[in-house]
């Protein structure tokens, strides 16, 4: 699997790059011998192949992230967006000019269109994106 990802490196233009070295612990590296005697490969390459396959999925996951933060309505980003940074559903209907029953109704589309059960569940999801620009002072409301 490794050799695949070295072709693609190469013909995208990126060239070899020297093997990273990284600790592990003395459990991992017994799975890791393991692993190798199923498949052949060192346990350096099976590490770096599973590091790679890690952060395939990592990127997958964020884009389907992105895509249902697309499929949702301006005012449903707006929502979501004032729930993450803690908002609750009476600060974010002041805040948006709304009744609180209107955004108990954005809040409840939005989890079913991310298939979520709860605001937490939200929050937790999306907790690596940046929503400074719906803050206090970082969207000229």
């Amino acid at each position: 699997m490794l050799h695949i990802f070295r072709r693609l490196f190469s013909r995208l233009g990126l060239g070899p790059r020297p093997p990273r070295v990284y600790a592990l612990d003395a459990d991992f590296y017994a799975l890791l011998e393991g692993l190798d005697g199923e498949d052949l490969r060192a346990p350096l390459d099976v590490q770096t192949g599973l590091l790679l396959q890690q952060a395939f999925e990592q990127q997958q996951g964020q884009l389907l992230l992105r895509r249902r933060w697309e499929a949702l309505s301006p005012r449903e980003q707006d929502v979501a967006a004032l729930t993450c940074l803690g908002y609750t559903n009476r600060q974010i209907a002041a805040r948006l000019h709304i009744a609180p029953d209107t955004v108990k109704g954005y809040v409840r589309q939005i989890l079913v269109k991310y298939n979520l059960h709860s605001k937490q569940e939200l929050r937790m999801l999306l907790t690596r994106w940046d929503f400074s620009a719906w803050g206090p002072r970082g969207d000229g409301w």
